[in-house]
């Protein structure tokens, strides 16, 4: 998670003439007492540090801006807050580039979070009573099962995939 937060923008974003990024320093601090929050369950406090930092971000890093709308929909109250977080969250994934993308990992590949954010925004309008738009969403989130590789975090998408799906019967 450090790298979500603008830990790689430090590398390389200091020397010895210029000294450190203050604004990378700044979103470093907020976005580590946002996850300090998560972990002890104050999820107001934890909203304010990434609300924080998501204004900070501005539009100019969409990769971080994806993750950290992703992190803020799970943290929310209401249902329709979550959905909007969600769609967020999906905005910027469809306006990062895989180049992008590749900057922060060689690896990394965008189509990969696809299922994940397809399957979230199928949970919240599930929630929302909404089981059209959900089945919707869920059938973007199968389609977009190719592009998770095979390992452990992609198993659980899967299986969180079929438990919806079985719902939505």
């Amino acid at each position: 998670m450090s790298d979500v937060f603008g830990v790689s923008g430090v590398r390389g974003a200091s020397s010895a003439e210029s000294g450190p990024d203050e604004s990378a320093l700044g979103r470093i601090a907020l976005g580590l007492d946002g996850v300090r929050a998560a972990q002890r369950g104050r999820t107001a406090e934890a909203r304010a540090s990434f609300e924080a930092l998501w204004e900070e971000l501005g539009e100019r890093d969409v990769f971080h801006r994806c993750v950290l709308a992703h992190y803020l929909a799970d943290l929310q109250d209401d249902p329709r807050a979550e959905l909007e977080w969600d769609r967020r969250a999906l905005a910027a994934a469809d306006s990062l580039t895989a180049e992008r993308a590749r900057t922060y990992d060689s690896a990394l590949q965008v189509r990969a979070f696809y299922p994940s954010l397809h399957l979230n925004l199928a949970s919240d309008h599930l929630k929302l009573g909404e089981p059209d738009l959900a089945r919707e969403q869920l059938e973007r989130a199968v389609r977009s099962l190719d592009a998770l590789p095979e390992d452990a975090y992609s198993a659980g998408i899967r299986a969180a995939v079929d438990e919806l799906r079985q719902r939505l019967r």
